[in-house]
């Protein structure tokens, strides 16, 4: 009988959240207060932060990452009149909701391998991908760190396509001095559990385009008119305006969705706001310190790659093990995890039981880069409540495995 070692709880986890961190109960006691969970200041305060802290004019709150990459697709396919089975390049390595919204948007994703080093979107490889159906391109800032945005903003003008950033992963960053999100058309962001900022749920789309807004703010609310947004709304100056809302505020213009979030969610980010550079200058310094360390292992794992361009906010640190390196990722993960490490495998896709169904058994093939990480790549947290002990207890471990392998 083989005998399995039960992890109690990991030492070094891939994620965190702390509800005594900074102002989060205090804010969330008082959306409480206020008796008022709808869209209200709180979610209107943390749009407004993050949309400045983006250089963007809109950010609208919903409630995933998924739904704000949804409501950038749709809002686009209906301001351009894109048609079902227009295509739309993707990554072939990114999390599975990039590509699904796509295909539930009845699109057809075009799939485009990645950097080697950097694991995001080859800009390389993206005109061969190009065809007279391309519609637009969703580069994906991967693990926190910025695509390479100007050859890929470059061909999108080339070939008058759309963009829309799929951030989830990475806010705050910048390429080139530009934050991420601000690039595209829309910007796409996430604040789900083990992300840079965690609301518990919730996303964000972020654009300078004034109508776009207006249509994805319509789009998350049932398709609802854009004259009544928020229940302040109907506390107009004028009777005739009092008027023009009430008469309005039930009339749906669109086919939409349910994809709002509460205050309670608005209050938490609110209270990550005010701290995220604290936040991302501990992700920083703790990546430093492990990059050190595992710096002699550079033979047999590949390590983080930042280009001198852009930053890196390591929402979570990605190593892939080398082809040569004598041992797998699973043996790894496995000592790692049996050591109190916690991992997760770098975003497969194209591998997953559904991907295969829809495009083919060998259809990863045709991406070498993206099938040696999906077999090979693996993540580890180096998050704000973690410290330089941590990252030595980490890189002790990995020590320990590769003596042994």
């Amino acid at each position: 009988m083989t005998q399995t070692t039960e992890i109690k709880q990991f030492k070094v986890e891939v994620g965190c959240f702390d509800a005594n961190y900074g102002n989060a109960k205090k804010y969330v006691n008082q959306a409480l207060d206020n008796s008022r969970l709808s869209y209200g200041p709180f979610t209107q305060r943390f749009e407004k932060e993050m949309a400045e802290a983006h250089d963007s004019r809109h950010a609208i709150m919903s409630n995933s990452g998924t739904d704000a990459l949804r409501l950038a697709i749709i809002a686009l396919k209906e301001v351009d009149g894109w048609k079902d089975g227009d295509e739309v390049i993707v990554p072939a390595l990114t999390f599975v909701a990039t590509s699904n919204v796509v295909l539930q948007s009845n699109l057809t994703p075009v799939f485009v391998d990645v950097e080697k080093d950097t694991y995001n979107l080859d800009p390389k490889l993206i005109e061969a991908a190009i065809t007279p159906r391309t519609r637009a391109i969703m580069p994906v800032h991967l693990f926190g760190m910025p695509c390479d945005m100007d050859p890929i903003m470059a061909i999108a003008k080339k070939h008058k396509l759309r963009v829309v950033e799929d951030t989830c992963e990475t806010m705050f960053a910048r390429y080139k001095g530009k934050a991420v999100g601000s690039f595209g058309d829309v910007g796409c962001f996430s604040t789900y559990v083990a992300h840079l900022l965690v609301t518990g749920v919730g996303g964000l789309s972020m654009t300078s385009n004034d109508n776009l807004a207006v249509i994805m703010r319509s789009l998350m609310n049932h398709g609802r008119d854009s004259i009544y947004v928020k229940m302040e709304d109907s506390n107009k100056a004028t009777a005739e305006e009092r008027r023009m809302v009430m008469d309005r505020r039930f009339s749906f213009v669109r086919l939409g969705y349910s994809a709002r979030v509460t205050e309670l969610e608005a209050a938490i980010g609110c209270a990550q706001f005010e701290r995220w550079q604290e936040i991302i200058s501990a992700r920083q310094a703790n990546a430093a310190v492990l990059s050190k360390l595992l710096a002699p292992y550079a033979n047999r794992i590949q390590l983080p790659s930042v280009p001198s361009d852009r930053d890196h906010v390591f929402m979570m640190y990605p190593v892939v093990v080398r082809p040569d390196a004598g041992f797998s990722r699973d043996d790894l993960t496995h000592f790692l995890e049996e050591n109190g490490i916690e991992t997760r495998t770098m975003v497969p896709l194209l591998n997953q039981p559904i991907y295969k169904k829809l495009f083919g058994e060998k259809f990863e093939d045709s991406f070498p880069v993206a099938k040696w990480v999906n077999s090979s790549g693996f993540y580890m947290g180096t998050h704000q409540k973690l410290g330089a002990s941590d990252m030595e207890y980490v890189a002790q471990k990995f020590g320990e495995f590769l003596k042994k392998n």
